[in-house]
């Protein structure tokens, strides 16, 4: 299933998408696996599997913490494989989240043909640009896999332009120019960036880092096509005993609340 399918599925529902992200490997590899199982059990339309990095220069402090926990358990790009594949069939977008050095010590044109075999459906890569991702797209398109790209409140037009012509799957739209971590506001310049990539020629838009809340996800997913959700679900695991995963349900539940809430009056 890729990203696209999953959109204009929620496009038609009058709803935005719920993404969720956990990193692979946190607490463990299955436990990873059973976490992301039961945020596709609780109402997240898609799923972005963390590939744990030793310097991920965009995550905040929860989500280093889980991926620094994660490498020194031993989780690799082949675990991350595993989890897709796993994960897969449940009904839900699974995309890989990968800083680009692993992709690049995997190989590029393996990693995509592994990461389709798998059944994912694609790749959001927070570091590579697309004026440097030549390889990547050329192996993206060989093997029809989404190539997610970021876009920031300080992009101008012109790059807008550029980043949404070499993106496939939507267009990540970062709420806030820093790294990952719940807030108890979303930046205000949010809806204009989601407004100006649409102009740009996006189709679709998804905003990620600060939403917690399921009020947040209501007040994003008003003019966002999907609202992705990272270090709320990670500090559950984190704040969790070993093993309950009832604390996780609950917040996607509260944020599933939100994003059905959350009801344009016309969603393009």
């Amino acid at each position: 299933m890729r990203a696209g399918d999953v959109l204009e599925r929620t496009r038609a529902e009058g709803r935005p998408a719920l993404i969720g992200y956990l990193p692979v490997g946190f607490p463990d590899l299955e436990g990873s696996i059973a976490a992301a199982a039961t945020l596709i059990d609780h109402g997240v339309d898609m799923i972005e599997l963390g590939l744990p990095f030793s310097d991920p220069v965009m995550d905040g402090p929860v989500i280093q913490e889980a991926a620094t926990r994660a490498l020194a358990g031993g989780t690799r790009t082949r675990d991350v494989l595993r989890a897709v594949s796993e994960l897969s069939g449940r009904g839900a977008a699974i995309v890989v989240m990968s800083y680009w050095n692993p992709i690049l010590a995997y190989g590029v044109d393996a990693f995509a043909r592994d990461l389709a075999a798998a059944g994912g459906a694609g790749l959001i890569t927070p570091d590579l640009t697309p004026d440097e991702a030549g390889e990547w797209i050329a192996a993206s398109e060989a093997h029809g896999l989404d190539r997610v790209f970021l876009v920031a409140p300080s992009s101008p037009r012109d790059r807008l332009e550029y980043v949404v012509g070499h993106t496939r799957g939507f267009v990540y739209a970062a709420s806030t120019m820093g790294v990952t971590g719940t807030r108890t506001s979303v930046s205000a310049a949010t809806e204009g960036l989601v407004e100006r990539t649409r102009e740009a020629g996006a189709r679709n838009v998804c905003v990620g880092l600060g939403v917690s809340t399921g009020e947040q996800a209501a007040e994003v997913g008003a003019y966002a096509d999907g609202v992705i959700v990272g270090s709320a679900f990670v500090r559950a695991l984190l704040e969790a005993e070993p093993g309950d995963l009832a604390p996780l349900a609950a917040v996607a539940d509260d944020l599933r609340a939100g994003i059905d809430r959350a009801r344009p009056g016309a969603r393009p």
